[in-house]
């Protein structure tokens, strides 16, 4: 402003105009407009040395800050202004002749405030378009703060520049950094920003530069020590740095936000450390870890950290406990699951010779919510243990105790007793049961689904007939290798929900009986034959025919001819599954017709079938691909195929 008032102001425009052709450097202002104290020192430093204790009465050395807040302007009251004072001024002003006298009358203390209060008066001989920058905002409404110097300050000139400037900004790599706490959200700054700090945001994004956390400028409300103040204390929460002061040339750059760079920067590597595991929601993991075995998840998975090991003494894990192998079970470790984990719902203790009836009778009783309990090839157990089970856990709903020698007829009565709910059992091979047993239990569990039974030699039709007679929901029903003739297996035709049906090596059992079975089960669909040689053509021939929801048939070791196939072929739509294996009279005429005729075929055994050449399955196998033939040449490809797939090779067999 100093030289557009003053009367060599065209000569000095010349020069300035030169040099800032040669330095070919932007020296405006944050607010993008011409800067009277800036123009000033940087067009003029070298003839202000002589006279920096006057300016430093007038100016803050350090910074010059600009905010369009209101109409006042801090730091210049105190001077009285008056019609008298305005006319000395203008006379001493008329009597000046260089620039840097003006700008020194200018920016002293007091002719800035009469000039401050009487800018018209002053300034009214100035043309229009030579008015200076604060009388414009003063027209606007519009204040313009110049914060006062601190006394005794000895800043230098040279940094007598604006910190919001754009000036020595040098082009970079762009990047994306972190915000801080306290910026801006982008979408502010892409909208002009608060306080006109967006216009320079919008241009460091335009030209490439990195973005710091831009600091937010000083009120206009504090007074010019606490503007002083804050422009060199970084601890009232401004730094005082602008965008670019994190560059090496600038002298001023504050360690604050250079820490607070630091710690965005590290909270920015956190954030992206999210590849661990463990991030993952507890929910998420136990589900991982539902995946396991209870062996590894106690010898492997608990060893891991101390937040796996609680995870893996979840109570969800301990509902279903599969200890089914593990010869170190014992009675011990069935006391301390029953007394840590009282919510235990489903145990398999199959294999485990350690287990005693103490154990099992322990668990029992202080876990009443036991709704599984399975115990295969658990020789050692008897009447004791599954006596507890129906006694302390009411809600049995499936037990499981195959091939256990010691059990009676008093276990399967409690069980009666006491165990309403119960839906599946398996008593397959336990010779010590009988049909009293077996009416007493079918009597107390009507709401029975599946009963298998067998090799059970004291079982005949006086069970059969109780189990169809109070058991009406009977799904699934099985009586392999028990004294049962066809007498008793008529009474299953009572049973309308049956689905699947073994029949398997029952010595005594006629066509016609099962004839009438597929007639009225109108539900079958699995039907177990195999072992029992009164089966002929004919009785396949009627099931192909009645058996409407029938899928699977097993025919092994039956006495069966082609006209078997031929009619499974010709009469039944929805046999999927077929094997006739070990039928000697099977030939490739039946094992031709069937695959031809039938649309529903997806399987057909013919192992053993020693009238079937191995030609004939190999072009069936070509012509009818989605049919999986079952002989000894084909099972011998399928499994060296499975195993080349698993990275097997004769070779690695060979070295080994």
């Amino acid at each position: 402003m100093g030289h557009l008032l003053s009367k060599n102001g065209y000569r000095l425009k010349k020069r300035t105009r030169k040099l800032h052709h040669r330095k070919k450097k932007k020296r405006n202002c944050f607010l993008q407009l011409p800067c009277m104290l800036c123009f000033i020192v940087h067009s003029n430093s070298s003839g202000l040395d002589d006279e920096g204790d006057h300016l430093e009465a007038g100016i803050n050395g350090s910074a010059c800050r600009h905010s369009i807040t209101g109409i006042s302007v801090p730091g210049v009251g105190g001077v009285g202004s008056g019609a008298a004072a305005a006319s000395k001024l203008a006379e001493r002003y008329a009597t000046l002749t260089s620039p840097e006298d003006c700008s020194k009358f200018l920016l002293s203390p007091r002719e800035l405030a009469i000039w401050e209060g009487q800018g018209r008066s002053l300034l009214s001989a100035v043309p229009a378009k030579l008015v200076p920058l604060p009388v414009l905002f003063r027209s606007a409404g519009v204040s313009v703060n110049v914060p006062l110097p601190v006394p005794g300050s000895t800043s230098d000139h040279t940094e007598m520049v604006c910190k919001r400037k754009c000036s020595e900004v040098q082009r970079c790599t762009p990047c994306k950094q972190p915000r801080c706490a306290f910026a801006a959200p982008d979408g502010v700054l892409e909208n002009g920003g608060v306080g006109g700090g967006g216009g320079e945001a919008a241009s460091n994004s335009e030209t490439g530069h990195c973005h710091l956390p831009i600091c937010p400028l000083p009120s206009s409300s504090t007074s010019s020590s606490s503007a002083s103040s804050s422009s060199s204390s970084p601890a009232d929460g401004c730094c005082g740095l602008g965008p670019h002061a994190d560059l090496p040339h600038s002298s001023d750059s504050s360690p604050c936000c250079l820490q607070h760079y630091d710690d965005c920067q590290a909270r920015s590597s956190d954030t992206t450390d999210h590849s661990s595991i463990n991030h993952l929601p507890s929910s998420i993991l136990l589900k991982v870890l539902s995946h396991l075995t209870v062996k590894e998840r106690c010898l492997c998975a608990s060893l891991v950290c101390k937040y796996w090991r609680d995870l893996c003494l979840d109570f969800q894990f301990w509902k279903q406990i599969d200890l089914s192998g593990l010869q170190q079970v014992n009675d011990d470790l069935l006391v301390k699951i029953a007394s840590r984990r009282q919510n235990v719902t489903e145990i398999n203790i199959s294999d485990c010779r350690g287990v005693h009836d103490h154990g099992v009778s322990s668990l029992a009783s202080h876990c009443p919510g036991l709704q599984k309990y399975t115990a295969y090839r658990c020789k050692q157990l008897g009447d004791m243990s599954l006596s507890a089970l129906a006694t302390h856990c009411p809600l049995l709903v499936k037990v499981h105790v195959g091939n256990q020698d010691k059990l009676t007829d008093e276990a399967l009565k409690k069980l009666g007793e006491h165990c309403s709910e119960l839906k599946d059992i398996h008593l397959g091979q336990c010779y010590s049961i009988t049909n009293e047993g077996m009416v007493a239990l079918a009597k107390g569990c009507p709401k029975l689904q599946r009963l298998y039974l067998q090799e059970n030699k004291l079982v005949t039709d006086r069970s059969v007939r109780a189990v169809a007679e109070h058991c009406p929901e009977l799904q699934f029903v099985g009586f392999m290798g028990c004294p049962v003739t066809s007498q008793g297996v008529i009474h299953l035709t009572a049973l309308r929900n049956l689905n699947v049906l073994d029949l398997r090596h029952i010595s005594e059992l006629n066509n016609e009986t099962v004839m009438e079975v597929v007639r009225k089960c109108r539900n079958l669909s699995s039907l177990n034959l195999c072992l029992n040689w009164s089966i002929n053509d004919r009785c396949v021939e009627i099931i192909a025919k009645e058996g409407r929801s029938l899928k699977e048939l097993y025919l092994v070791s039956c006495k069966i001819t082609d006209h078997a196939l031929i009619a499974i072929g010709q009469y039944s739509s929805t046999i999927e599954t077929v094997d006739a294996g070990w039928c000697k009279d099977i030939t490739d005429q039946g094992a031709t017709q069937i695959a031809q005729s039938s649309k529903s075929l997806r399987y057909l055994g013919l192992m053993r079938c020693d009238k079937v050449n191995e030609e004939t399955v190999e072009r069936l196998v070509v012509q009818y691909p989605h049919i999986v033939f079952s002989t000894v040449m084909q099972d011998c490809k399928r499994t060296l195929e499975r195993a080349y797939q698993m990275g097997w090779s004769p070779n690695t067999s060979n070295t080994s």
